[in-house]
């Protein structure tokens, strides 16, 4: 699903990224973890084609990223840190929005699916500024799971959410059995309770493993997953 193979990036003569080689197959749900400036922005914009590739490569369902073809894009969605939505608009009329920006004619059928799926059907009405951080994180991870796409990057999903919210949105992510998952998270109780797999980021470099042994090597405590 995404293979990432000897990329570097670097910003002037700062190297960011070095070598970095990593797998995530399909339906794993893999958390990006790196302290502050470790490079995890880096390398979600270098998969997203937002940054040119210095060195190495980029596949996304064994499509180039720095490909002329563009076809990987429709497998690929992403919900950054901080979702620009409308304020003034209502939830169903961002969804709306945004959903005619994607396909040029909105699919209602789509729509009630997503917004349901995040509990948010019954709020469709209600303008985005009334809306709480955790409702309005739910409407931008509708608007994700809208395009329909097999390969979710998520960007700190969680942050800043009370722990209801957080709860709520780590619900919608448990119930995406057909999904393969990226997500940056700097929470180790959600990384045990959602996640398969850990890529672990530091001084450049990165390494994956198993939550398991994500938690032994670390000295982090036990696991959910085995």
């Amino acid at each position: 699903m995404i293979c990432i193979k000897d990329l570097h990036q670097s910003f002037g003569k700062k190297s960011v990224l070095s070598s970095i080689n990593l797998e995530i197959a399909e339906h794993e749900i893999c958390a990006l973890v790196g302290r502050n400036g470790a490079g995890k922005s880096t390398l979600i914009h270098s998969l997203l084609g937002l940054l040119p590739i210095k060195r190495g490569s980029i596949l996304i369902n064994g499509v180039e990223v720095a490909g002329r073809k563009e076809n990987w894009k429709r497998d690929i969605a992403y919900l950054p840190e901080k979702f620009m939505l409308y304020p003034a608009l209502t939830g169903l009329e961002n969804m709306l929005f945004f959903a005619e920006a994607v396909d040029g004619k909105a699919n209602m059928g789509r729509i009630e699916q997503a917004l349901t799926s995040v509990s948010l059907w019954d709020d469709k009405h209600v303008q985005a500024k009334n809306y709480s951080k955790g409702m309005l994180q739910r409407l931008g991870l509708a608007i994700t799971l809208y395009q329909n796409s097999s390969i979710l990057i998520l960007d700190e999903p969680t942050s800043g959410i009370d722990p209801i919210g957080r709860k709520e949105i780590l619900d919608v992510l448990k119930s995406l059995h057909n999904k393969t998952i990226l997500l940056s998270s700097h929470h180790l109780d959600e990384i045990r309770s959602l996640c398969t797999h850990v890529a672990f980021l530091d001084r450049g470099k990165i390494e994956k493993y198993t939550v398991a042994e994500f938690m032994k090597t670390q000295h982090l405590g036990g696991s959910n997953h085995e």
